[in-house]
């Protein structure tokens, strides 16, 4: 087995929030960090107090907007250039929209960064997850996605129109994007569980964070009223699932506070699951010829 010590940790949107509590978490128990962030100034200072913390001295953080497939290939390039495995990969960047906003490459920017973004950082770093899970037991190289239960909101996900372009809204766009990190997890379970790399969704509540600085303004109203939970609470299924042995015990599985969470029924249809992976390649590829 590996040298424990040098487990390797991409995660995305670490730069704030319970992506940042994660990295540091990650940090102080001697892996390797590598994380990504959208401001320079928010990244600069996140990696001053996640190296601060870490007992590998082992940190880096890259700037990238994974709601452009160009900079999630860029992404996934940067980080293969640091490093030959990665042991765990945390899809944590995401967000909520207050108006629709069409990307440079022709695709709405909310579910671009939500899942698009995402979808092709990992395709683009499995060959590392599949390096690390050579000489490491099964289960113990993890991807795991941020989501949220707005997945559970929606009655199902318009498979012709998963951007929701024909009735958009910030709400609907939002709950459509994280249904799909939940969907992502199960479709990378079935499709990397017999390679050993487990994969896991996680709705970690609602967090007293920024997130919901760009949100329209009824929906940042109502969050005043939400019972919040700090960053370090909102992590703490993140950090277990990472680390503890629950990741690797089960696959596929939508958690929340340390608990296996019943996903929207959807999820648990195969025929969901695989028309959802190939209108993701779809979109993304669209999103290449532009």
């Amino acid at each position: 087995m590996a040298d424990e010590a040098m487990r390797v940790a991409v995660v995305t949107g670490a730069s704030s929030g319970i992506g940042r509590e994660l990295a540091k978490a990650l940090a102080g128990q001697g892996w390797r960090v590598i994380g990504t962030g959208r401001n320079p100034a928010r990244i600069a200072d996140a990696e001053a107090e996640i190296r601060s913390v870490s007992t590998s001295g082992q940190v880096e953080m890259l700037r990238a907007d994974l709601s452009l497939m160009a900079s999630a290939r860029e992404t996934a390039d940067r980080i293969g250039a640091l490093t030959d495995r990665i042991d765990l990969l945390v899809n944590n960047a995401g967000g909520m929209a207050s108006e629709m906003v069409m990307t440079q490459e022709g695709l709405e920017a909310n579910f671009a960064g939500n899942h698009l973004g995402p979808f092709v950082l990992t395709n683009a770093l499995l060959p590392l997850l599949r390096a690390a899970a050579k000489d490491r037991e099964p289960g113990a190289v993890r991807i795991l996605n941020t989501a949220s239960d707005a997945s559970e909101m929606v009655p199902a996900i318009d498979l012709d129109d998963m951007q929701s372009l024909e009735r958009f809204s910030p709400g609907l766009a939002y709950c459509t994007g994280k249904l799909a990190n939940v969907l992502f997890a199960r479709a990378l379970a079935t499709r990397l569980g017999h390679e050993g790399i487990a994969a896991h969704a996680v709705h970690p509540g609602a967090v007293d964070s920024n997130f919901f600085s760009y949100a329209p303004k009824d929906t940042q109203e109502r969050a005043l009223g939400l019972d919040k939970a700090t960053e370090a609470e909102g992590a703490d299924t993140l950090i277990w699932l990472a680390t503890a042995y629950e990741g690797w015990r089960t696959n596929g599985g939508y958690w929340f506070r340390r608990e296996l969470r019943a996903p929207n029924p959807v999820v648990d249809d195969p025929a969901v699951v695989n028309r959802f992976w190939i209108e993701s390649e779809r979109l993304v590829e669209t999103a290449s010829r532009a």
